[in-house]
């Protein structure tokens, strides 16, 4: 990180639901950044933001459009639903701002390569906000992958499963929003985890299936964590299973579900490799070692930390637009793991033929 800088970022926001008070809480620790907008199209949502973290209400707007003309912000947050991420993007893209937008990147990847030459075109940064990918445990198996510990990686095994947690807020049951259920939504962490300790290989192709079963029924009619969400417009997905292989010969095999059948949660992946292997949830290391098959597992890691995560991506973002920093989570891993959720959908529609990643 280069010299302290004397004037600060003006950050906006586009979208201010929920997620935004974690960013709000992380300003407090960046020097470099200060908030100047929030643009959402539901005012009472800003209201209650502002009085949260204190902020004036004379900054708030209900058309992000507006606020980019009126407030030009060096830096803008899309922490919209999924739909609105492309077009909120490439309007702060073209205003003169920096993006973070919230994962996924898009509807689709043809949505994320606007994105993308939006930026460029702006020469200006765009990053995908994978805070996973910053946890001590994807770090720690990420180095023993890029140290040759683990060799070449063969196989990653993903999972993001609920036994039952279907959203009952927000827009996570309608697909023509969100583009699609817990593969997209939840999935999507997992996955960009295990492709990013890989070494973040091309994926050629993908196949997949997707089944609802629970979430288009009445919610006293299923147990689950949450009740009360509108059955009557989910048309999302309750599992989904996918399969991606790469140009280096190497396969991912990843299941999501908001609502499966199973012993219970699991947010996990796992690396087999020529040399060795590794499982992320209890960050364990699988090798051979003088004649004899070893388990190994570091003396300490930082404790997982959702708040930490999130705090570390929105530095490292920071740091990489004015210190010229390296992206940890850089826009072109995020338009390829578009490009699987992209696959495994189309190939789920097609009854589970392999579609070609171009």
């Amino acid at each position: 990180m280069g010299a302290k800088q004397t004037k600060k970022l003006k950050a906006a926001f586009i979208g201010s639901g929920g997620i935004t008070d974690i960013y709000h809480d992380c300003f407090k620790r960046i020097d470099e950044i200060e908030v100047a907008a929030l643009a959402d199209i539901n005012m009472d949502t800003m209201l209650a933001r502002a009085e949260k973290h204190d902020l004036p209400h004379d900054i708030l707007y209900t058309n992000y459009k507006q606020m980019l003309r009126e407030t030009k912000p060096d830096v803008v947050f899309v922490c919209t639903p999924n739909s609105l991420h492309a077009p909120a993007s490439i309007a702060a893209s073209n205003a003169g701002a920096h993006v973070m937008v919230e994962k996924p990147m898009a509807m689709n990847a043809r949505e994320g390569k606007r994105m993308i030459d939006a930026a460029k075109k702006a020469r200006k940064k765009i990053i995908v906000a994978y805070q996973w990918r910053f946890d001590p445990r994807t770090q720690f198996i990420k180095k023993q992958v890029d140290s040759g510990v683990i060799g070449d990686v063969l196989y990653g095994k993903v999972h993001a499963l609920r036994r039952r947690g279907i959203p009952n807020w927000g827009v996570f049951g309608q697909k023509a929003l969100q583009g699609g259920g817990p593969m997209i939504d939840i999935g999507v962490h997992s996955l960009e985890m295990c492709h990013y300790a890989m070494g973040s290989p091309k994926p050629v192709a993908a196949s997949g299936m997707t089944w609802t079963y629970l979430g288009n029924k009445p919610s006293d009619q299923v147990e689950s964590i949450w009740k009360g969400w509108d059955y009557k417009t989910y048309d999302v997905e309750d599992l989904a299973v996918g399969h991606i292989r790469f140009d280096n010969g190497a396969v991912i095999q990843v299941e999501s579900s908001f609502a499966a059948h199973i012993p219970e949660n699991k947010i996990d992946f796992q690396l087999m490799g020529t040399k060795g292997g590794a499982t992320w949830d209890d960050s364990r290391i699988f090798k051979d070692e003088n004649g004899y098959m070893v388990d190994t597992k570091p003396h300490h890691l930082p404790q997982p930390d959702f708040a930490e995560n999130f705090y570390l991506k929105i530095r490292n973002f920071i740091d990489h637009i004015l210190y010229g920093s390296k992206p940890i989570a850089p826009i072109e891993d995020g338009l390829m793991v578009q490009q699987m959720l992209d696959a495994i959908y189309k190939s789920a529609d097609q009854g589970g033929k392999e579609v070609k990643i171009k």
